[in-house]
């Protein structure tokens, strides 16, 4: 396994010697991961305005098909990888799921399609996933205030880190 940017190598082997392993086969812990869920990115929203009518709308169901979901995974084809690589090498791996955050750049739609595919795409791949929507989310699904952190539209605060460590410790990590 190999980090393209130097400073994602550097501190991925850093990780490895803190705990004494070589490698990701030599992980003695589960590995927790968040990688390919910043689907913030693959929801811009010039990304999907090829796909909407001339209504701005998208085809009843253009996000639940087969043309979007390939769209998605080929957009995360690096994390999905990553994760296909952790199943054949047997680790312990738990992904977390994000804030239920949509920036002004994304569009809300998308992102919320966008991250059940990949949910979907990486359970297929044996991880195990911390989903914290039923907890944290209002009835239009957007994340609530109290979970929320100030002035960022995109991450949970210290109550939403907290539910994911509780999560975690639940799950024997």
């Amino acid at each position: 396994m190999r980090f393209r940017a130097p400073e994602g190598q550097r501190l991925y082997r850093e990780f490895l010697g803190t705990l004494g392993a070589g490698g990701l086969a030599g992980l003695p812990v589960p590995l927790v991961c968040t990688f390919g869920f910043s689907v913030h990115t693959v929801a811009t929203r010039q990304n999907w305005d090829i796909h909407r009518d001339r209504h701005g709308e998208f085809p009843e169901s253009f996000l639940r098909g087969a043309l979007f979901s390939a769209l998605v995974r080929a957009m995360v084809r690096g994390a999905l990888a990553f994760y296909s690589h952790t199943a054949a090498l047997g680790l312990r791996v738990v992904a977390i799921m994000p804030p239920q955050r949509v920036p002004t750049m994304a569009d809300a739609q998308a992102f919320h399609a966008a991250q059940d595919v990949v949910r979907d795409e990486v359970a297929a791949r044996g991880v195990e996933i911390v989903d914290l929507r039923a907890r944290v989310t209002d009835r239009s699904g957007d994340q609530r205030p109290a979970f929320c952190q100030p002035d960022d539209p995109i991450h949970g605060n210290l109550a939403f880190g907290r539910l994911v460590v509780s999560e975690l410790l639940d799950r024997g990590l």
